[in-house]
């Protein structure tokens, strides 16, 4: 079959990105060019003035002697507090007794026999979209997923693996609930619109109901991609034994297995709920938030993994005494040596970007371009979006991007009518939609172990290729849905309003 022209450009994309260094000597390579970066932008004196703060950012020199020495005595610290190092390792530990004992397998089997075909890419879409939830998790835990399902029944598990990212990084702003993004981004929205109207209010729930609705047409998107354009690229799957799993129906004892891994499930939700729930509970911070349950997410995750795998270990026989489980959960994370080398190298690229300050000041710089263009109307959002889109790739997260640009732009859609909830949708529009194609993710070395356990030879062109598709259509078809919501008037939450009177 001949290619289009897309799929060619797709293949030029993988081709160059294969020609790149190992990752591991791509971000080597990276860090010493942000070194050398900063020295050429602090020579020239560059700066810009911080929007949220009014104070002056100057590019920061790292040959200078006192950055030179950070670099050696932060080096294991910046390691260390690689935002998803922990999560990563912590979360193993009970994945590796879930797997290894057999329970995950088990649970896939179900899965298998109990989803319908047409059904599955878009089941792993939704998922991801809604993982943002529980914060990171759905990196650790659903995107290797979505590739052993796939090669479970056949298909390719790099295609399993990529519309799984896509939900859930390309939909990290959207969920049908309320997540701890929300009210982080409204209070940065808030105190942007009180420089307007000092007593304007964002609630947390200001962009609810276009991010429930988000959900639903990111996964017909993320679907549609990976079914129509990103499978049939990678042709049919050739399965190695190694990664076929016996996806039989479940013997009794499987099932009994099953049955109680559940009960146990039960049991641990309803605890949780028991601690969380009730005011003053012990995961209850002082003012009655939910901020300790949000950061035990991790060794939450780890526990039901350890104790349902657990349990089905011991029903079926795959784990019989206690040597067993510190085998399994050292073989699981023997499984990590390259990830834990790359994350190193990583993470001492993005510490030296930080202390640069060369993220913000691109950041500023593109917002104070758009500001300048005076542009109007559709074309203005559509701008916008873009430009949250670019600052996306220098900056990964999304409320250091938000700091940046909402003293910026909310006043600035204030005066020309736009309210400042639609503002903030339109910006998290931009900020997921490259999420999958961000060079400074932090989670790329996790899913490129992932990829290799398939198709040793995965690069960053591979992963590229295969993103691109999701990141270009989802921006378009986002942004084209964010303007039919905003020109008919929809509202984007409990009372919010779309429009200003204008000054």
């Amino acid at each position: 079959m001949k290619k289009n022209l897309f799929l060619r450009f797709l293949d030029v994309v993988e081709r160059a990105g294969n020609r790149l260094p190992d990752p591991l000597t791509l971000f080597a390579l990276a860090a010493l060019l942000v070194i050398g970066g900063s020295w050429l932008a602090a020579s020239m004196g560059i700066s810009v003035i911080h929007p949220g703060t009014g104070k002056a950012v100057s590019v920061v020199n790292l040959l200078a002697p006192e950055n030179i020495r950070r670099m050696f005595t932060d080096a294991v610290a910046n390691f260390t507090a690689f935002p998803p190092l922990g999560l990563v390792l912590v979360t193993m530990i009970g994945i590796a007794i879930a797997e290894r004992g057999g329970f995950i397998t088990a649970l896939l089997r179900v899965s298998v026999h109990n989803v319908p075909r047409p059904l599955l890419t878009a089941s792993l879409v939704f998922a991801g979209v809604n993982s943002s939830l529980v914060a990171d998790a759905g990196y650790v835990v659903l995107i290797p997923l979505g590739a052993v399902i796939f090669a479970a029944v056949g298909r390719h598990p790099l295609a399993g693996l990529s519309a799984t990212f896509a939900g859930v990084a390309g939909g990290f702003s959207a969920n049908l609930s309320i997540t701890s993004l929300d009210p982080l981004l409204g209070g940065l929205t808030q105190s942007a619109a009180q420089l307007i109207t000092p007593t304007y209010v964002v609630s947390a729930a200001a962009n609810w109901y276009f991010m429930i609705a988000s959900t639903f047409m990111l996964t017909l998107v993320g679907t549609w991609v990976c079914d129509s354009i990103v499978e049939p690229r990678l042709g049919p799957w050739k399965a190695s034994e190694r990664d076929t799993n016996d996806m039989s129906k479940l013997s009794a004892t499987e099932k009994k297995g099953l049955l109680f891994a559940g009960i146990a499930f039960v049991f641990m939700v309803v605890a949780l709920a028991a601690i969380s729930i009730p005011e003053g509970s012990i995961l209850r911070d002082e003012q009655g938030g939910l901020k300790p349950l949000e950061k035990s997410i991790v060794i939450i995750l780890m526990v039901m993994f350890f104790v349902m795998g657990l349990v089905y270990g011991r029903i079926t026989g795959s784990i019989k005494d206690d040597k067993d489980v510190a085998t399994m959960a050292g073989d699981g994370m023997a499984t990590l040596g390259g990830y834990i080398v790359l994350s190193f190298v990583m993470a001492q690229f993005i510490a030296y970007f930080s202390w640069s300050n060369l993220g913000v000041i691109t950041a500023v710089s593109g917002a104070e371009i758009l500001k300048s263009l005076s542009l109007q109307g559709p074309v203005l959002l559509v701008a916008f979006v873009f430009v949250a889109m670019i600052i996306n790739l220098l900056i990964s997260s999304a409320s250091a991007k938000w700091a940046i640009m909402a003293p910026v732009f909310v006043p600035m859609f204030m005066l020309m009518g736009i309210a400042p909830e639609a503002t903030q949708a339109a910006y998290r529009v931009g900020d997921s939609s490259t999420n999958m194609i961000a060079p400074l993710l932090s989670y790329i070395p996790l899913i490129l172990v992932a990829m290799r356990r398939y198709v040793k030879e995965s690069t960053m062109g591979t992963l590229l290729s295969l993103m691109l598709p999701y990141s270009l259509v989802t921006s378009i078809v986002w942004a084209i849905f964010l303007l039919i919501w905003i020109y008919v008037g929809i509202p984007f939450g409990p009372g919010t309003p779309t429009f200003l009177p204008v000054p």
